[in-house]
Formats: C-alpha cells, structure tokens, sequence
C-alpha cells in the first residue's frame, strides 16, 4: 500500500515580512514507502514479521519480502522447502515451521544462506535427517518428534551460542557423529531424550548445563563419560537400562546438583555420585538395600526419592542417614517396609511413605522431627496401637497428616496444635468423638470419607 505523508513547513527562525495581499506558501512533502510483499493467507508488519500460522498451506508461500525477519508457518501442512523459497530471505531471524508435513531432507543450501537466523523450529514433522549444514549465527535449534536417524558434522558444529532440542526421534549411536558439536562449545541446554541411544554421545560441549538422556536405550555409562563436562548441573538419566554394572565409581561429576535415574535397573544405590547434588531421583528402580555409607557423602541433599524400589525394613541401615543432615524431602512410598525406619534426618519438612505394608512406627522413629510439616503414611497397615505414645505430638510443626487406607478404629488423640489437615479416609472409624479435636484449634480440613 502506498503511505504518503503531508508534512507542514515550519516558519523559518527570523520572520519574512510578506508583501501585502501576498497568500502564505506552504509547501507539501509527499515520501512513499515501499509496499510490503504479503502472501494472501498471511498477515504482514511492516517490521518484518509474517504470521502465515494454521492456514492450512499445502506449500511454502510466494511473494515473501526479502527484508522479512519473523516468519511463521506452524500449524500447516507444508511438505518441501527448496533452496528458491527461502535463499533470498537473508534479514531472517526466526523461522517456524513446527507441525507440518515436512518429509523431504531440506536442501543445505539455503539454510547456509540464512546468516541471520537464530530460531530455528522443526518439530513434529517426518523428517529422517538435518540440514548438512546450519549457519553459525543459530541460537536454537528444534529438532523434536521427527524421525530423525542422522546428524552431520556441520549441522551443530561452529555455533558458539546454540541450544539443541532432539527429543522424541529414531537417533541411534551409529547415527551422531563423534565431533557433532565442534566449536559449539557454548552450547548450554541439548536435549536427546527419547531416542535409541545405547552409550552417552562423545565429545559433548564443555560448557554443557544441563543434558537430557532420558527415555533411551543406555545400558552404561563408561569412566570419563563426562571428564570434560565441569559446568554440568542437571543430568537426566531416567527411563533407560542402566545398572549397577554399568556405571563406573567415578561416573558422575562432582558439581552436579540434580540427577535423574527412575526407572532404570538399579539394585543398590550407584557409588560414585556427586557429592554436591541436592536432588537425586532413584525411583521405580529395584534397589533392595541400603547400606550404612551407600549416601554418605550426599550431604549436601535436599531431595532423595527412593519410592516404588524394592525395599525392607531389614534393609534399610538404622545409621544409612546420618549424614543428611539438610534433607527436606524423603520419599520412600511403594517398598516393602512394614516398620519407619529409624535414623530419619531431623531436618526433614516432608516425609512420604504411602503404599506399604507400615504396621509399626517404633519408640523414637519422629523424635526431633520439629521441622516436618507434611506427613504421608496413606495405604498402609497401621493400627492406633502399632504408633508409640506422644509420637504425633512430637511434630510440633507438622500442618497435613494423611493416614488414609489404613486400619484406625479411633481418630488418634494426641495430634498436634499445629495440624491443618488431616485425613482419615478408608479407616474403620465409625465414631467420632465430640471432643476428638480440641486440641487442634488449626484445624481447617479433616477428611473421614
């Protein structure tokens, strides 16, 4: 569209005397802008954003501005990209084309000829291999739910800023090659969950922050897997086949903060782990054990879930948690412990053990608990007779006390002041005493149904 602008002169600085009967001239500036190319299905800004977005396009669209910056095409069923649609497009920043129905390998060309693009965005198409070659100038790359079996060198290789999604594709060992991400050193986030990867890629950046490896095939994780890694604080090995066998003493880093391992094939907990993490995730494993100094240098902790492994109450060492002496949260639901264990850290503010077969909670086994305010005995087997006397009173912070699908006949009598919440559903509590809760002025739920 033609813009055309009326300008009005202003009077110069020092007046002009004018001539009697002479008219006042004022002069008019006509500028015209280029018009802005748009493809009818899309609407267009003049900065160079094109929202082409769930229009259902069958192919990539004409008449495209060169200087166009955003350009997005999600949401449509678009099936190829050739070097002709995008290689005049060189003022491109961002580039979307997630959930279309991209199936041919992208031509490598063009993609090089985009200097300036930073955004990437492929997902959820059928693509079974990356461009050859990206520019370097690339600051995220989504690869995600494709069915991508092969990455070249040069497609993550020399870009100093990138961050790399390729979750949920058919990736196998074979199909990485080992210096994938040669001067890409920076590179903080890659994602790689969900493949067919059976050992931890080679030469990974060594400004990694975080890794995801979850939802593969690993087997094990050999010594110096990642020697080179020192920034990496967040690693998530969850859903895979790792035992103990397979991870070496020195395995993990020692500045890792968080680590993911459900649902592998452990049967003890790994040696070797970071000394510095405060989250360890170990559930759904077959862990039957826990031996005195198997979390010994944990302690710098603050959450370790161990729920649905396979453990028993003779098993778990009465001295196995001594030296977490900051852990906020323990979860040990869905075991097989029929006794709390004793030795729990003090510093506790939440304690799950639901879904056992819990008949007995020892002299002593909440002493000192003075800091726990969320206590999860649910689906057990516990009686009023099978909690020692005062127990509940000792958790003078505890607010939520959920002693669901047990085997009460009376609704306990010693609870503390501060308690908020209290379930008691599936009992055998047929009474209720009118005096049952005078000693919980706090009290703003109690569930019997």
């Amino acid at each position: 569209l033609l813009a055309s602008v009326l300008v009005r002169c202003q009077a110069p600085l020092e007046p002009v005397e004018e001539e009697e009967g002479e008219e006042t001239n004022i002069t008019t500036v006509v500028t015209k802008s280029d018009p802005v190319l748009c493809p009818p299905e899309c609407s267009c800004t003049a900065e160079g954003a094109v929202d082409c977005a769930g229009v259902d396009l069958t192919e990539f669209p004409d008449e495209l501005s060169d200087k166009t910056r955003q350009l997005s095409l999600q949401n449509n069923k678009i099936e190829e990209i050739t070097v002709e649609h995008i290689s005049h497009l060189h003022q491109l920043e961002t580039f979307n084309l997630q959930n279309n129905w991209l199936t041919t390998d992208l031509e490598d060309e063009g993609f090089e000829m985009l200097e300036q693009l930073a955004y990437l965005y492929l997902a959820n198409n059928k693509l079974t291999s990356a461009p050859k070659v990206l520019p370097p100038s690339l600051v995220s790359a989504d690869f995600a739910a494709n069915q991508l079996v092969r990455i070249y060198p040069y497609t993550f290789g020399h870009k100093p800023k990138l961050s790399v999604y390729l979750h949920n594709n058919k990736l196998t060992d074979a199909g990485l090659p080992d210096n994938m991400f040669n001067a890409s050193n920076n590179l903080e986030i890659l994602t790689m969950s969900s493949n067919f990867l059976r050992v931890v890629p080679k030469s990974l950046p060594s400004n990694l922050y975080r890794l995801h490896l979850k939802s593969n095939k690993l087997e094990k994780i050999p010594a110096g897997a990642f020697d080179n890694l020192s920034n990496l604080r967040e690693l998530y090995l969850q859903n895979n086949l790792l035992s103990n066998e397979g991870m070496d003493n020195e395995t993990f880093l020692k500045k890792l903060h968080t680590l993911h391992m459900y649902n592998n094939l452990l049967e003890r907990v790994p040696r070797g782990l970071p000394r510095r993490a405060k989250t360890l995730m170990l559930l759904h494993n077959s862990i039957s054990e826990i031996g005195r100094n198997d979390l010994i240098l944990l302690y710098t902790l603050t959450e370790l879930n161990l729920s649905y492994n396979k453990l028993t109450s003779s098993k778990v060492h009465r001295e196995a948690f001594r030296k977490l002496r900051i852990l906020e949260k323990l979860d040990m639901s869905g075991n097989n412990l029929h006794s709390m264990p004793l030795g729990l850290p003090r510093s506790l503010h939440i304690l799950e053990i639901k879904n056992n077969q819990l008949n007995s909670i020892p002299d002593g086994a909440l002493t000192g608990m003075e800091k726990l305010r969320k206590l999860i005995l649910s689906d057990n087997e516990l009686k009023l007779n099978s909690v020692y006397q005062g127990a509940w009173m000792e958790l003078s912070a505890l607010a939520t006390l959920d002693l669901s699908g047990n085997q009460l006949s009376h609704i306990p009598s010693d609870l503390p002041e501060s308690l908020e919440y209290l379930y008691l559903q599936s009992n055998r509590i047929s009474t209720v005493p009118a005096s049952a809760f005078e000693g919980t002025p706090n009290i703003k739920g109690i569930f019997l149904r």
